[in-house]
């Protein structure tokens, strides 16, 4: 128990006492008015009539007066203990807040120090760089002061000799032109040589033979050799497919060179990788892809029909499996025929889907599709 709280407890011992004392000496009164009391009415004076009268209403009063009192008690008795803690809090806030308040005022002082300090730093670096920038700009001058000088000088010295100077400088921008001229025809006659698939213009560095152009020497020499020179219309290293080896066979010596490609102890292409057609206006084409797993080769083998109205070409997923479904969606969406596959049909449209939308000349038939 606190302090607080003892001294409370000791001020109610003292007010019950009294409490008890006082209720004593009025159960006392109240003794000798009730004997008083128990004289009838009408056998008291008039003096004693008015006697009681007004003991009883001091009685009253003074029951009034006791309950109030004691209710007033218990009521400043609950709040001792939560008065003591709020003195505490309250106490505590106070300390807190001085301690803040001091943790405050330690910190703008260090601040305005800080500050201070930087003052006088930026003050002297300021004149530091006032004076490198005036050293700077006194250096250009004498700088500039000096090339002007060179400049006077050497004009002074050349005197006479401006129209040669002048002579020379047309001299050097003819030859330039002239130079620029040869090189723009040079440029037109490489671009017109390439359009037309014509050898590369003289000056030209060599280029250097492509990693795969031995592979493609050795498949044109045992198709050439094996089918013969005229079932190849050309052949060429696609660089940009990672220099992949390419042949464009005649399209009625095809069938032959894809059994040669399969069955030649050379070349054992024993997967076909893409097959695949293109569109190009005035003709379409067959392209596929094939490897060895043996060799560890590929090739590109291109066939193209002679138009875009007869587009009938061997099919080879007789030989290898793997074609099949590619030629049924290069037939599906290009119209190329392949002639010998054993189930040519649509394999991506319904087989009612009038025309083939990746050709040139597509047209919609059902708009609403």
């Amino acid at each position: 128990m606190s302090q607080d709280e003892k001294k409370a407890a000791a001020a109610k011992a003292r007010e019950e006492a009294m409490k008890k004392l006082q209720a004593k000496k009025e159960a006392e009164a109240t003794a000798g008015a009730q004997q008083a009391a128990d004289k009838p009415i009408s056998e008291m004076t008039e003096e004693e009539k008015k006697e009681a009268k007004a003991k009883a209403a001091a009685e009253a009063k003074a029951k009034v007066t006791a309950a109030a009192k004691e209710k007033a008690e218990d009521t400043e008795q609950q709040p001792t203990s939560s008065g003591s803690a709020d003195d505490k809090a309250k106490a505590a806030a106070a300390a807190k807040a001085k301690a803040a308040a001091a943790a405050k005022a330690k910190a703008a002082a260090a601040a305005k120090a800080k500050a201070q300090a930087a003052g006088d730093g930026a003050a002297d670096a300021g004149d530091d760089k006032s004076k490198a920038a005036a050293a700077a700009k006194a250096k250009a001058a004498a700088a500039a002061k000096a090339k002007a000088a060179a400049a006077a000088k050497a004009k002074a010295a050349a005197g006479g000799g401006g129209a040669a100077d002048a002579g020379d400088d047309k001299s050097k921008a003819a030859a330039a032109a002239k130079a620029k001229a040869v090189a723009a025809a040079k440029a037109k006659a490489a671009a017109a040589a390439k359009a037309k698939g014509g050898a590369a213009v003289e000056d030209e560095e060599p280029k250097q033979p492509s990693p795969n152009q031995s592979t493609l020497d050795k498949f044109v020499k045992i198709i050439s050799e094996r089918v013969g020179e005229d079932a190849i219309e050309e052949s060429y290293i696609r660089e940009e497919s990672k220099h992949m080896p390419t042949i464009v066979i005649k399209r009625d010596k095809w069938l032959e060179v894809a059994s040669l490609l399969k069955e030649h102890p050379e070349l054992k292409f024993d997967m076909v990788q893409n097959l695949l057609g293109i569109d190009f206006k005035e003709h379409m084409e067959s392209i596929a892809y094939f490897t060895s797993y043996t060799h560890r080769h590929s090739l590109c083998i291109r066939v193209k029909t002679p138009d875009r109205e007869d587009t009938k070409i061997a099919s080879i997923a007789n030989l290898w499996n793997s074609a099949n479904w590619h030629e049924r969606e290069t037939y599906d969406l290009l119209g190329i025929e392949y002639v010998g596959h054993p189930d040519l049909r649509r394999i991506l449209l319904t087989d009612d889907w009038v025309g083939h939308p990746l050709r040139k000349d597509y047209e919609q038939f059902d708009e609403e599709v």
